[in-house]
This record gives structure tokens, C-alpha cells and sequence, in this order.
């Protein structure tokens, strides 16, 4: 018989719409986009993201098998394959809430699956707008290295880039933290906990939740751990709040849209350290403009255009920008 050649845009083939949807998931840059993606993914490989029992990640492992998705399976079994998860079980009785998708409720949210507890993450909005730049520490691009980040973002931490935005590794963390199994809710406002009724007869409930909408169904989710990651509005009662601050400091940031053109492709980014490798570069700059060298930092994203920020990390007041 004739051989065949399978192509991706073959849709004659199942494999090859698995595949096809999952690279629409990787390259994803909205939230709505990420989740609407990877609905689209579940429901061709009949799999049920919505399910209390549903640990997706080895289903999604067999059923989609080729370079690209290979590539990610192999750093998050690695990851998983860490004793301290102790293979899934260090949670696997335990539902636990998540209120806030900001990189610190995302990223609470990948490790608890890691452990194997059922995670449920609010968000109270859809988008993700945050286009303040991170710098990373190498313990935290060691950490997202692990998780697959340059799967889902390929310019993470390329060559002396050591930065991100805030949206950028929002969602990095929400496809990570959906490839694990965390079920993400967004336009879902965490309003106040609900005790455990004092009398019980019978099945015994749990703590539970009120939402906004009140008839969203997470409403009538039971749940063992909740964990607030929602910044400085601290909506759960009852905890004291510990702000870590270092000392202010004046930065100007100037945003620039980016058209897409090709003088823009060209333009590289600038790291925080990207002074010691061209110094005569920051030498014109601070002849040209009096902008001093140290703290520059030029970033550059396909939705947000371009940032150029300045940022001496001297005490405010003393008159230096």
C-alpha cells in the first residue's frame, strides 16, 4: 500500500488536531486565551477538566506525544520525581483553595499539585495587565527553568536576560499549573468563609465558600487547606499581614507600543547587568542623557511594546533620576 505522510494540517487524523491545539495552548498570550485553549484541548481528548478526581497530567502525557510536548514532560516528571512530593501522596486526601492568580497564588498552586492535593484557583478577574518587570533572582530562573518556562515562553532567560513581566509569568504558571490539574475559575470574587454547621446529622459538610456570583458552583466546593494570595487586599479574616519592603527608591519608566515592525525586531533587550558586556553603550547614554548606567533595564513584549526603565536604587529624596 502507499505510504501516507501525515501533516499537522491533516485533520483527518486526530493526533495531528491534538497537536495542533496544544501549540495554540503553548503560544496563548491572554488569559481568556489559555483557558479557552486549553478547554478546547480537553474536550478533543475527552478529558473532563472539570471533574473533582481528575489527575490530567498522566492522560495528557500519553495522548500527546511528539517533540514539543516530549520536551515539557520530561522537566515536569523530573520535577515531580522530587521526594518530598512523595510521588503525588503528600496531599492526595486534601482539596485545597487558592484565592488570587498573581505568580505567587499560580505558582502555591503548581506545588500543591505536585503533592497530589485537588486545587481550586479564584480569580476575580479575566486578564492579566500587568506589565511591571521583574528582575529574577537564579534560584527563581532555576525554579521556572524546571517548570518548563522556555516551553511556554522561548525568550525566558535568554542569554544574560534575567527578567520578566508580571502578565508574562502569569502565564507561564496558569499552563503549568493547568497541565498539573489545578481547576482555574476566573470572574470568581472570594467573598467570606462559611463554617461548618456546629449541629450535624448524618454526612458531615465541610468548610466552604461564598462567591461572587453566588451561584457559581466552586460555591458548593468543600475544602480541607485556603490559601490567600491576593496581595495586599488580605480578604481571608483573622491573619496578621507582613509587608517586606526595601527602601524606596525613584525610577522612571517609559512604555513605547510595539508596532511590530522590522527595526523593531531587531532591538535586544537590555538586562540588568547588560553594562559590564557593553559599556561604552551606557557610557553615550549617560553623556547623551544623564541617565546613569546602573539599573537600565530595556524589556520587550508582543502585547505591551516596549519598556525602558530606569531604576538607580538610591533612597528617594535625593534627587537623583
Amino acid at each position: 500500500k502507499p505510504i501516507r505522510h501525515v501533516t499537522m494540517g491533516d485533520k483527518s487524523y486526530p493526533e495531528c488536531q491534538a497537536q495542533e491545539l496544544f501549540d495554540e495552548f503553548v503560544s496563548a498570550s491572554t488569559c481568556r486565551a489559555v483557558l479557552r485553549c486549553f478547554t478546547q484541548l480537553c474536550e478533543h481528548l475527552q478529558l473532563d477538566p472539570s471533574a473533582p478526581q481528575r489527575p490530567l497530567y498522566q492522560p495528557l502525557k500519553q495522548q500527546l506525544n511528539y517533540w514539543r510536548a516530549n520536551a515539557l514532560w520530561a522537566k515536569l516528571d523530573r520535577r515531580a520525581a522530587q521526594p518530598e512530593y512523595l510521588r503525588a501522596r503528600a496531599c492526595s486526601n486534601m482539596t485545597c483553595v487558592v484565592i488570587g492568580a498573581g505568580p505567587c497564588g499560580l505558582r502555591t498552586a503548581v506545588e500543591l499539585c505536585f503533592m497530589g492535593a485537588r486545587v481550586v484557583v479564584l480569580e476575580k478577574r479575566n486578564s492579566f495587565s500587568r506589565n511591571n518587570v521583574l528582575h529574577l533572582w537564579p534560584f527563581t530562573i532555576h525554579d521556572l527553568r524546571g517548570l518548563g518556562a522556555k516551553t511556554f515562553y522561548g525568550k525566558f532567560s535568554a542569554g544574560s536576560i534575567d527578567h520578566i513581566s508580571i502578565r508574562q509569568l502569569q502565564l507561564v504558571l496558569l499552563k503549568v499549573a493547568l497541565m498539573l490539574g489545578a481547576e482555574v475559575h476566573v470572574n470568581v470574587e472570594f467573598k467570606q468563609l462559611l463554617d461548618p454547621p456546629e449541629k450535624q446529622l448524618g454526612q458531615k459538610r465541610g468548610w466552604r465558600l461564598e462567591v461572587n456570583p453566588k451561584n457559581h458552583p466552586v460555591s458548593q466546593l468543600e475544602f480541607d487547606v485556603i490559601i490567600g494570595a491576593d496581595g495586599r487586599r488580605n480578604t481571608l479574616p483573622g491573619f496578621r499581614r507582613k509587608e517586606f519592603r526595601g527602601k524606596l527608591a525613584i525610577a522612571i519608566t517609559a512604555n513605547f507600543k510595539n508596532r511590530n515592525t522590522s527595526a523593531e525586531a531587531k532591538v535586544e533587550e537590555i538586562s540588568g547587568v547588560a553594562f559590564i558586556f557593553n559599556q561604552r553603550f551606557f557610557q553615550e547614554l549617560q553623556q547623551n542623557t544623564g541617565l546613569c548606567r546602573h539599573g537600565a533595564l530595556l524589556h520587550q513584549s508582543p502585547a505591551a511594546g516596549f519598556g525602558l526603565r530606569h531604576k538607580p536604587l538610591r533612597p528617594a529624596g535625593c534627587g537623583h533620576v
